[in-house]
């Protein structure tokens, strides 16, 4: 909002410049963007008369004329068609400088003498363009400085306020703002009632009291729109940003600009019957203002009078009830909406209005009568015309009530930091506009109504550190004492899992929860999902069963756009319906993974291989890894309907299920538009969080002793297995374990295989002898034998 430095001043005037008042302004929460002179620099231009008025002898467009400065009657060659007998002006002498250093020197045009220039608004810095000189009042001093007689050495403060504070979008909210904070008394203007000449009136009927709790209305007849208005209010609207338009429009604005209330005339020839304060009926349409026609919806309040909308309530009036030149009676509106009822329905149609503005972030309401009154002594002093009684319509119930608010003495002081003395918070609250109460270190406010942003203990706090002032407060250190964190050694982190796969040319992906049902159906066939009651679209409207529903469509994202060799990876939560679980659905938070692609990206020494089950099955085992725990997970072949036969697993622990590994299955690849072999993964996270914590242990001073062995097995015998059975046999000496060879040929008999392990042995207290590590050895063949049918081969 902008607002002129010396308007605020007619209301209060702190004895601080203009650069510490928009500081003061600033640090109390209300950011000044910007503070602009309302004028260019110029000097030496003086009030005028002019005197004589002719045409120019060589010259159709110019006009010679005589001005009196006071001083002097000069002569001036003016070019200006508004230029005209009696007409005060601002003319600028000879050695005047205006904006831009133009210096005004003594001139002849078409051979005519001319000893200055009559002033546009634009030539001297008051606006942009200007259709001729201006037009001073004709009680203006002759020979009074320009600057002076309009204060001109005067700025626009540019004020950005937050949407919660509609309360200083009017001279009057910020001019109490600024007797808050310097304790100063507020000159508000004198406001009486008008008493009614004439007992015209139009019935007014809320039916929507929700949204409009009370509506003013007051018939003023006779007036003359084409009456000017008043030079002084066209600065302290144009200081503002708002251009002058017509006297009744004007006294609207100075009103919403001086009290912060907006307000709206209408044509009364134009209505028909009454007002009716209603929702708008379904595709009803209305032309605005601004000639372009809208079709209502049924959320939409309007003023409407017996037969039509006229008016979109608290945004924009109609253009066929709008006042115009030939208007001659006019129905004047103060209304309170709520701002509900406002909120967010100027953007719905593309409109953003002064008066949206502010009835979105909330009026006053019970300034409605004040406004009214106000517009009509300035419309009756500028327009003329006889006003008829104000008709008011209210809903009481719908009146925002009185709304008390409690602060306690110990939490004002620990959430701002110091003890501010009781009688200054209190004086604080009262210079706030509150009725305020203290006993029992409790404060009890009576919040004013145009505070709406006011309603809890901290919004109180806020207050008083604002207006007690965020600088007064001490800068103050914080102290803290460390305290260990309660981590369990045991429990790993998925950031360490994330690393592992990033080092193994994974990229983190992050998908949508919210699914395509289509494709999770074609993954998860026949399982129960949760589907969203208001889903973004339909093609989001269920919760993901698994990651991979997502992941599999970012890879067939990927190789659209040519990528050869995709890797990605997700952690995050899938939802699965359990009735037995909080809200019927358990949420678990999962590892996933899908490759697809070349082995290895593209080298001159590496061969163009895709990737397969065990590329995938490496990658899993690499996460087991960082457990501690790799020998206790087993991979058991699994059948699941979304993965290839014959190349899934699921894997286990004690038992448990830990998650599944596999390549896609080749009729889902074709569906899903997969470009080649496709490998996925998932484990649940709860299951692999767990680490081994490491022991310190002897470092053996004494020799290893290796020893081979290779035995044949069935071929269906996992070597896994065969692993397990050496480890929980081959006693303490039994330090590595490694299965170095698998062999099936010549020699080995069909169905059968050979294995060859390692077996590393070592005492820590002594040096192992020959038959300690045939001990060993004879155990581990014995049990291998007994358990699985193994033969030593030759």
């Amino acid at each position: 909002m902008k607002f002129s430095e010396s308007w605020l001043r007619e209301w209060v005037n702190p004895e601080i410049s203009s650069e510490e008042l928009a500081h003061q302004i600033t640090m109390a929460g209300l950011e000044v963007d910007g503070v602009d002179p309302v004028a260019g620099e110029f000097t030496n231009v003086v009030v005028g008369e002019v005197v004589e008025c002719g045409q120019h002898p060589d010259a159709d467009k110019l006009q010679v004329t005589k001005v009196n400065v006071g001083d002097e009657v000069v002569d001036i060659v003016c070019g200006a068609k508004n230029c005209r007998l009696g007409l005060k002006v601002a003319v600028a002498k000879v050695g005047a400088v205006l904006p831009g250093n133009f210096k005004i020197k003594k001139a002849k045009l078409r051979g005519v003498p001319s000893h200055g220039m009559l002033c546009s608004e634009s030539e001297l810095g008051l606006a942009d363009s200007a259709d001729g000189i201006i037009e001073l009042p004709q009680d203006a001093p002759i020979g009074t400085c320009v600057r002076e007689y309009l204060d001109l050495n005067d700025v626009t403060i540019d004020v950005d306020l937050t949407a919660n504070r509609g309360d200083c979008l009017g001279i009057k909210g910020l001019a109490r703002e600024v007797g808050v904070l310097n304790s100063l008394a507020v000159n508000e203007v004198e406001i009486s009632d008008n008493v009614p000449s004439i007992d015209d009136s139009l019935p007014v009927d809320i039916e929507a009291g929700e949204a409009c709790p009370r509506y003013l209305a007051r018939v003023i007849k006779n007036v003359n729109v084409n009456a000017a208005t008043p030079l002084w209010m066209v600065e302290k609207l144009r200081r503002c940003g708002v251009r002058s338009i017509d006297p009744v429009v004007d006294v609207t604005n100075y009103v919403l600009l001086e009290l912060g209330h907006p307000m709206h005339a209408f044509d009364l020839a134009a209505l028909d019957g009454g007002i009716k304060v209603r929702f708008a009926n379904k595709d009803e349409k209305l032309t605005l203002l601004d000639g372009n026609e809208v079709t209502l919806s049924e959320q939409t309040l309007v003023i409407a009078d017996h037969q039509k909308a006229v008016a979109m309530a608290g945004i924009f009036g109609g253009l066929k009830s709008g006042v115009t030149a030939e208007s001659k009676d006019i129905l004047l509106e103060s209304a309170f909406f709520a701002p509900l009822a406002i909120l967010g329905k100027a953007r719905q149609y593309g409109l953003h209005t002064d008066a949206s503005h502010r009835y979105e972030r909330g009026v006053d309401p019970q300034l409605q009568r004040q406004a009214m009154e106000r517009a009509t002594t300035l419309l009756l002093d500028i327009v003329g015309g006889n006003a008829g009684p104000i008709v008011e319509a209210v809903s009481e119930q719908h009146i925002p009530a009185p709304r008390t608010v409690t602060l306690r003495r110990n939490k004002l002081d620990s959430r701002i930091g110091i003890h501010i003395d009781t009688d200054t918070v209190t004086e604080i609250l009262e210079r706030l506009g509150m009725t305020v109460s203290f006993a029992d270190e409790l404060w009890t406010t009576q919040v004013p109504a145009y505070r709406f942003d006011i309603s809890i203990e901290e919004d109180l706090t806020e207050e008083v550190a604002r207006v007690f002032g965020y600088n007064n407060i001490p800068n103050v250190s914080p102290t803290a004492s460390l305290q260990m964190r309660n981590h369990k050694e045991a429990k790993l982190s998925v950031a360490k899992f994330r690393n592992a796969l990033v080092n193994r040319g994974y990229q983190e992906a992050i998908t949508y929860s919210f699914v395509d049902p289509k494709v999770q159906e074609q993954l998860h066939p026949g399982e129960e999902v949760m589907t969203l009651p208001h889903p973004i679209s339909s093609e989001m409207s269920v919760m993901r069963l698994s990651l991979w529903t997502g992941l599999l469509q970012s890879v067939v994202y990927n190789q659209n756009r040519q990528q050869s060799r995709v890797r990605l990876f997700e952690a995050g939560l899938r939802f699965v319906p359990d009735a037995t679980a909080e809200n019927g659905v358990r949420q678990e938070p999962m590892l996933a993974g899908v490759i697809s692609g070349l082995k290895y990206g593209e080298h001159w020494n590496l061969d163009k291989t895709n990737v397969d089950f065990f590329d995938a099955k490496g990658d899993v085992e690499a996460l087991l890894a960082l457990t501690g725990f790799a020998n206790d997970y087993q991979f058991a072949p699994a059948d699941i309907a979304a993965l290839h036969p014959g190349q899934t697993a699921a894997i286990y622990r004690n038992d448990t299920l830990v998650g599944y590994v596999g390549a896609v299955h080749p009729e889902l690849e074709r569906k899903l538009g997969l470009n080649g072999r496709t490998l996925v993964f998932e484990l649940l996270q709860n299951e692999i969080l767990t680490q081994k914590i490491s022991e310190a242990g002897e470092i053996s001073k004494f020799p290893a002793n290796r020893r081979d062995i290779a035995v044949i097995v069935e071929e269906q015998v996992n070597a896994k297995n065969v692993l397990q059975l050496i480890e929980k046999v081959g006693t303490n000496h039994l330090v590595s374990l490694e299965l170095f060879d698998v062999y099936q040929g010549k020699g080995i008999d069909p169905g059968f295989k050979s294995l060859a392990i390692a077996l590393t042995l070592q005492d820590s207290s002594r040096t192992l002898e020959e038959k300690d590590i045939s001990d060993v050895v004879t155990k581990v063949v014995d049990a291998l034998k007994s358990e699985f049918n193994a033969t030593l081969r030759d």
